[in-house]
């Protein structure tokens, strides 16, 4: 049985969505974030030596990387290919997608939230004050900007079909639900309706709410 090390308010909650999509069983190891650093729990280093979540054990495989656990899941569970196109130009822009996600997307958000977070402990309590207002200006001035064209990007893509490849649900719509979600939770979709009209039919999907209940509480929704 699949085992997915999971990570509290993380992407790790995209596989266990995926593989309630693919009706796979699978098992749960749960771990919980530092409170104050929101780093992952060392014990996560005795199963990747980064120590970093999603990671799944099947077999004798063990797998890193979210958009690798899904391109993997896809191959190995999903025998009537059902969340990949056929279409070898629609592969294309799925692939494309998979990547995206975490290649683009993400790391301007990774680093809105550390500079977000400059104000706070474990920042000394006299550095606080212009710690904070470097985190601000930073965001304001480069990582609001950068962010915006993204969105714009999204959006108009969007004009194209209900799902990121077309109207058909795949895979590539699993890998881009969570910095979409981290997105809307920080305000950033408020004049995007596409993307939210996105976000409320994955949130309406029957495995979607079977994953949150496997997972646990789930902050990126609130």
């Amino acid at each position: 049985m699949i085992i997915v090390h999971h990570l509290n308010h993380s992407r790790s909650q995209r596989i266990l969505w995926f593989l309630e999509e693919l009706g796979v069983p699978y098992q749960v190891q749960r771990y919980e974030r530092d409170p104050q650093t929101l780093l992952a729990p060392a014990a996560l280093k005795k199963i990747h030596p980064l120590g970093k979540s999603p990671v799944i054990v099947d077999g004798d495989l063990t797998l890193a990387e979210s958009g690798a656990i899904i391109e993997y899941l896809q191959e190995a569970y999903d025998a009537q290919g059902m969340f990949m196109p056929t279409d070898f130009h629609a592969r294309q822009q799925y692939r494309y997608w998979l990547h995206y996600a975490e290649g683009s997307l993400m790391p301007l958000l990774v680093m809105k939230l550390v500079f977000s977070r400059l104000g706070q402990p474990p920042i000394p309590w006299l550095l606080r004050p212009v710690a904070g207002a470097i985190g601000k200006g930073v965001q304001r001035e480069y990582l609001d900007k950068q962010i915006a064209p993204h969105c714009e990007y999204l959006e108009q893509h969007l004009n194209k079909g209900s799902w990121f490849v077309g109207n058909d649900f795949s895979a590539a719509d699993i890998q881009m639900s969570f910095p979409l979600e981290a997105m809307a939770a920080r305000g950033a979709l408020d004049n995007c309706p596409k993307l939210r009209g996105f976000l409320q039919r994955i949130h309406a999907r029957p495995a979607y709410q079977r994953a949150l209940e496997q997972g646990g509480p789930y902050d990126l929704l609130s």
